[in-house]
């Protein structure tokens, strides 16, 4: 079960991000990079009791601010 909802989580981070017009950019890491970081900030957070009560939102903005302590910057695209 807990599978699927990071599945769903990722999709639908994925879909907010493409539209939202915005991309992580890390000063010294690859695009690449990305996603393993963001995998291992989700794995973390998501071992927080006080975070496996099924709040996706607090999950997400959880996640969020762990990419960004490793250096990510969310940057708006122009289009």
């Amino acid at each position: 079960m807990r599978v699927w909802q990071i599945a769903i989580l990722s999709a639908v981070l994925v879909q907010l991000t493409a539209c939202g017009g915005g991309s992580w950019v890390h000063p010294n890491k690859p695009q690449e990079q990305f996603t393993a970081d963001y995998n291992k900030c989700e794995g973390d957070v998501l071992k927080d009791p006080k975070l496996q009560q099924g709040n996706r939102y607090m999950v997400l903005q959880a996640t969020e601010r762990c990419v960004m302590k490793k250096g990510w910057m969310l940057r708006d695209t122009e289009n």
